[in-house]
């Protein structure tokens, strides 16, 4: 009885241990794309984790306006991914642009270092 027990224990381990280990990228190995799905976001709001204090704040409507409002200022396009609550950097500041507060799928390599992701591709995801 102790022996199918101490089985179910060690496989929930190593299973919590491969989802952590997925929920952060790392360095990739071979440069090989990967895909990497959030929302194209301004360093300012991704910092806070939302849109609501600066749309609140300065009186606009849509995540899209807020992100192009905080980009004039000085800020630059991320990745944000809710469920990690993390941003990731973008080496293209323009290819994001037109994505600006919306849901995406971006396809490129990941620098771990620098927590960049270098965009091969942007589109809308569903």
């Amino acid at each position: 009885m102790i022996r199918p027990t101490l089985i179910l224990g060690i496989t929930v381990l190593v299973a919590a241990a491969f989802l952590q280990a997925g929920s952060v990228p790392r360095q990739q190995q071979n440069n090989t794309p990967l895909s990497y799905t959030g929302e194209i976001m301004d360093s300012k709001c991704s910092g806070q984790g939302s849109h609501i204090q600066v749309m609140s704040k300065e009186g606009v409507k849509t995540a899209k306006d807020c992100t192009l409002l905080c980009m004039k200022d000085g800020s630059k396009f991320v990745l944000y991914s809710a469920d990690g609550k993390i941003s990731f950097h973008l080496d293209d500041q323009d290819k994001p642009r037109e994505y600006a507060g919306e849901k995406v799928t971006i396809v490129g390599t990941y620098d771990g270092q620098t927590k960049t992701i270098h965009i091969q591709s942007i589109m809308a995801a569903p």
